[in-house]
């Protein structure tokens, strides 16, 4: 069995403040993408994770192998697995990556050993981000991330770009606080609206200042994407991967293109977002 597991941005992340108990409420329009990475599963006597295109563990520090072991656990061991994890998407990028693994490795365990297992229960126990990648399209994030609305939402075409820099997501909120650069809940409305008439969108990412004011090669993926004749560059999550919009699938791929001449070093990707399925349909 083979799974898709897809990147995800953020089109908006408003952080509201701080919650008594050092997290943080935040108000965030999450989409999955048409990028991501893969997953092969096989039946086995026992667990066992093999990790192809990263340098990552492959033991419980992986969230991958606790995903599977918590699955297992959760429907009374009825068997093993052997998972390979092909890593196609930047690591620390702000993309979901992990989380987007931990989840197509929940869906294809309930398949090859079907339970009555609270997936969503899991998958919250394994991050905040987990739950997200169970939908399988738009959704606003409240809370700590945990409490999720589906939306509707229209495609767009994007390119991503990574200048190879990792931001860890606590860094990110510790930064954040220093300033205590608080922000209000994000536009649904007008976000909606601009994504439908690719008008530039009123979003923002309450993380990018202090970040940026760290890492100066976001910043200057940001100024590429738009010099590239894309509109509204946003980093996405935590960074260090940014956005930017095209009018266009096919423009996408010409400016994913020019800027991987431009930086080869960089990780670059045209994409496009997942529609809500009434959206799609």
């Amino acid at each position: 069995m083979t799974r898709f597991a897809p990147a995800k941005v953020n089109l908006g992340l408003s952080v509201l403040g701080r919650r008594a108990d050092g997290y943080h409420d935040l108000h965030s329009l999450m989409v999955p993408l048409t990028v991501g990475d893969a997953l092969t599963f096989t039946p086995a006597p026992d667990l066992h994770l093999t990790v192809r295109g990263a340098d990552l563990p492959t033991d419980e520090r992986n969230l991958v192998y606790r995903a599977a072991r918590d699955y297992l656990h959760a429907a009374g061991q009825p068997g093993g697995v052997h998972i390979t994890l092909h890593k196609t998407l930047p690591l620390a990028s702000g993309l979901g990556g992990g989380s987007s693994d931990a989840a197509a490795t929940l869906l294809a365990l309930h398949e090859l050993y079907p339970a009555p297992v609270d997936l969503a229960a899991v998958a919250v126990r394994l991050g905040a981000d987990v739950p997200f990648f169970l939908l399988g399209g738009p959704a606003l994030a409240e809370g700590i991330g945990e409490r999720l609305r589906a939306l509707d939402l229209p495609a767009a075409a994007l390119v991503l770009l990574n200048p190879g820099v990792e931001v860890s997501a606590r860094d990110a909120y510790t930064w954040l606080g220093e300033r205590s650069a608080y922000t209000p809940p994000l536009d649904l409305a007008a976000i909606t609206e601009a994504l439908r008439t690719g008008e530039p969108v009123p979003y923002h990412n309450a993380l990018q200042p202090a970040v940026v004011a760290r890492h100066s090669l976001i910043g200057e993926a940001l100024a590429a994407l738009e010099g590239a004749g894309l509109h509204s560059p946003l980093m996405s999550g935590s960074g260090s991967t940014c956005f930017a919009l095209a009018a266009t699938h096919e423009q996408a791929v010409q400016a994913a293109q020019a800027l991987h001449v431009r930086y080869p070093g960089w990780w670059v990707s045209a994409a496009e977002t997942v529609p809500g399925r009434s959206a799609s349909s």
